[in-house]
Parts: structure tokens; sequence; C-alpha cells
């Protein structure tokens, strides 16, 4: 089977790849079992400066590595660079941290000595999308070889070049040829790449129905995992809310990465006291959101990834205004080469529609409208999914207390967008997964927590 990789702005062919054979992969797993005996036993120091030289070559290579990015999946260059950065930034972050996250922990119990220290796994599989083909892989990679596994790379099939540019990086950083490993596979094979006995536990960012499988398959085999899955994040803006700050945030999260994220903006829950302000907000702003060739560096919303992707999006448009959802602003598929989709605004969503039970991927903003703050946490809380969820509002203390206690996701932010940062945990629940990455709790997912008792 042969693996492409097409620029969405053009739909012209980038690279073509073969797909491994089942040899290879045995190949490559077994090679990452064999050098895990080694590279587990090696101290946290050499890992960490193993892991600054990858953050140094990142920033060396920004510039071709977010040109790479750009051209496979379409996303806009300054995003591309920035993305690349905040890799940068989570290799400093293990290497700076892991050791005190890794700590043994003394308990005082009837021993002489008793404490619990955390080994590594061995072969960690991580199955990755393409929307983030840098940061998705380093903020699971970085943890993952500090602790003293090995790593092994199923990436999206559409950025392969991504995908080997990142093996390069581990092998110019003078890594061991096995501690990171790159499996040109299409999706198909991703099941026996997790069957493979060499394979100690599977990492997965991608959709729910992803999801379910790999969970299913990696349970019955025993093999931990780490879900980390679709969202439909709701925003609540509140009556009192700074609507010149929530409208900006709400757009920046939603645009972001041409809305292609789970934990984009997507459910904008809104009181009817200020509906029609913060509509007429809302669209002005996504109106003046420029949308163009991503290599440009004033481009703001580039293409989708794929033109199936682009299609599914607006199927589901179509879907809310024909259940009888309002268009505010695009909706309309343009003419022309690349897998674009205008910056769109649906308002009047509710229960049973496509905007409002789906998760909308990519750049299309729904208002749903509610009464009162009673009745927006119990809409935003009304979701299959759980990952991210944030509030607008004037009384932080309240926010804080409605983010803390009523919304029911794994993080939210109060007057402010819905990001990931290498020193907080991150991951969803509900539809969304379970367990989670970066901070001290994402490099506790694979290591065996062990205790040691000494009489």
């Amino acid at each position: 089977m042969t693996l492409e990789s097409l620029n969405p702005a053009s739909g012209k062919l980038i690279a073509t790849y073969d797909e491994m054979t089942s040899g290879e992969v045995d190949e490559v797993l077994t090679g990452c079992h064999d050098t895990f005996l080694e590279w587990s036993l090696t101290d946290l120091q050499h890992r960490a400066r193993l892991l600054k030289r990858v953050g140094g070559l990142l920033r060396d290579r920004r510039d071709g590595l977010a040109e790479l990015m750009t051209s496979e999946m379409g996303k806009p260059i300054t995003q591309a660079r920035a993305e690349v950065d905040k890799c940068a930034w989570v290799c400093d972050y293990y290497a700076e941290n892991a050791e005190t996250h890794l700590s043994p922990e003394i308990v005082e119990t009837d021993a002489t000595k008793s404490y619990v220290c955390f080994e590594p796994l061995g072969v960690v599989l991580a199955v990755m999308p393409w929307n983030f083909p840098f940061w998705q892989v380093l903020r699971f990679a970085a943890p993952a070889l500090m602790a003293g596994n090995t790593a092994a790379l199923k990436h999206a099939s559409n950025v392969q070049g991504c995908a080997l540019a990142i093996e390069t990086l581990f092998q110019d950083a003078g890594y061991p040829e096995g501690v990171f490993r790159t499996l040109v596979l299409g999706s198909r094979a991703a099941g026996a790449a997790i069957e493979h006995p060499r394979v100690q536990a599977v990492t997965l960012t991608g959709s729910t129905p992803a999801g379910r499988q790999v969970a299913a398959l990696a349970g019955s085999l025993l093999k931990k995992t780490v879900l980390e899955l679709g969202g439909s994040d709701p925003y609540v803006v509140l009556e009192d809310a700074d609507l010149g700050l929530a409208v900006a945030a709400c757009v920046t999260g939603r645009i972001l990465n041409t809305g292609q994220s789970c934990i984009a903006a997507k459910r904008f829950i809104v009181p009817h006291a200020i509906r029609e302000e913060f509509e007429q907000r809302l669209v002005d702003l996504m109106t003046h959101q420029k949308v163009g060739d991503p290599m440009l560096d004033d481009t703001e919303v580039g293409p989708m990834a794929r033109a199936d992707l682009r299609d599914e999006l607006h199927d589901q448009v179509e879907r809310s205004l024909n259940a009888g959802a309002h268009c505010l602003l695009g909706g309309e598929v343009p003419e022309g080469p690349g897998a674009y989709y205008p910056p769109t605004v649906i308002t009047g969503v509710t229960k049973g529609m496509a905007a409002y039970e789906e998760e909308l991927f990519g750049p299309v903003a729904a208002v749903l409208p509610v009464a009162d703050e009673e009745e927006a946490i119990r809409v935003a809380n009304d979701t299959a999914f759980g990952l991210g969820a944030a509030v607008f509002t004037r009384d932080v203390a309240r926010g804080e207390e409605i983010a803390a206690k009523r919304l029911q996701a794994g993080s939210c932010f109060v007057n402010a967008f819905v990001k990931s940062d290498p020193r907080l945990p991150f991951g969803g629940i509900k539809g969304s997964g379970y367990g989670r990455e970066l901070g001290s709790f994402g490099i506790r997912e694979f290591v065996n927590i062990k205790t040691v008792y000494v009489a």
C-alpha cells in the first residue's frame, strides 16, 4: 500500500510513501524493545541532555519544519512556527523537571524503609493525528522517553513527512536508534501494531470511535492506554461578561488551526439578554479573519486538512440549518482549488441538531441561546464530550467556582480560551477519553508505580 501526502491548499501531490511490511514493523518494534533494555538503565541526567538537544534542533530548524507542516496539513505558517516553539518548550520542561516528577516517594510503614518508585514499562506505541503533527507527538514522547520508555510512532497517513522529520530529530540529537522510531503505516495496520508482543502500552489522540476501537483491542491484551479524543467545548458567556474580551477569546479559540482542534471553542452558550450584542460582535470579528494561502504570514484561516473533512463539516452545517438553526455568516463551500471553508456562524442551535450533538472540526461557531446561568451550565454539560470548557464573567470568584465545581471537563478556564500547557495535566472525561498528558501526571502514565519494602 502507498500512502499519499497532498497539499490541502492546492490538492497537489507532495510525496508518496511505501507502507512498511509486517516484517519491517516487527524489526522496528523488536529493535525498540532491545534498545529499551539498555535505555531504561540510563540516568536521568543523560536523558535530559539528549532531550535538551532535541529542543535546540527544533529551534534551529523551526522555519523548515513549519513549512513542512503547513504544506502537509494546511496550518497557517505563523501558527506552524508557534507549534515548533511549543514542542521545544515541552522538551525543555521535561528535561528540567522529570527528575523531580519521578523522584521516589517515601512512605512511613512498619518497614525499615518503604517507598514508591516509578519504573518505565517498555515500548509505547503512539497513534497520532494530523492536526498538530509535531506537538501531539512531542507532548507524548518527551515525558515517555524521560521516564525511560522507548517509543514507536504510527502517525496519520497524510503527515508522513512530519513523522519522519521527528524521527530524524531524535537521531540527530544523539539518541540510540531504537529509542524513537516511526512506523510508516496506514490506519488499517494500527491494530496489528497494537497487538505486537513488544508493545507494552498505547497512547492515542484521535476521534472517539477510534478511541473505542483502540481501547477495546488494547484492553483485551491488558495493555495500558491513554486516550485523548474528541471534544465539543462549551464556552459559557454570562450576562456580566466583558463581551470584548469574551468574543476575542471565543474567536481565537474557534479559529486557531482553522478550527481543527479537539479543544477548540465549539459551542457558545449565551443568555438571551446579551445574545444580540454577542452575535453582532462575533460575526464582525469572524468576518475579519483573513482566509488565504497558509504559507503567507498574514493568513489566519487556511484550508482544512482534507477535502473530505471539509465536506463532512459542511454537511453538519446544512443538517443544523435544515433542523431550524440560522446562518449569520459563511456556510457555503467556496469555488476553486483547496479544501477551504469560510469562517461561519450559526445561531439558534438547540438539542438534537448536528451542531449541538456532534463535534464541529472546522471554523464554524455555533451559538446556543439560553435563558439564564442555570440553563447555560446544564446545556454546557449536556454533551457526550468532556475535554475543555470556559466561562466568561466579571465575577472572577463566581467564574472559578463554576469552572472548578460545575463544568464537566478535564480543563476549565475562566476568561480565557482553552489551551494546553506543558506544566499542567491535559486530558478529558466521558467521550473525550481518559488518562492525562503533560505535567507531573503525564510522565507517570507510562510507568510501573512500584512499591519497594525493606524489612
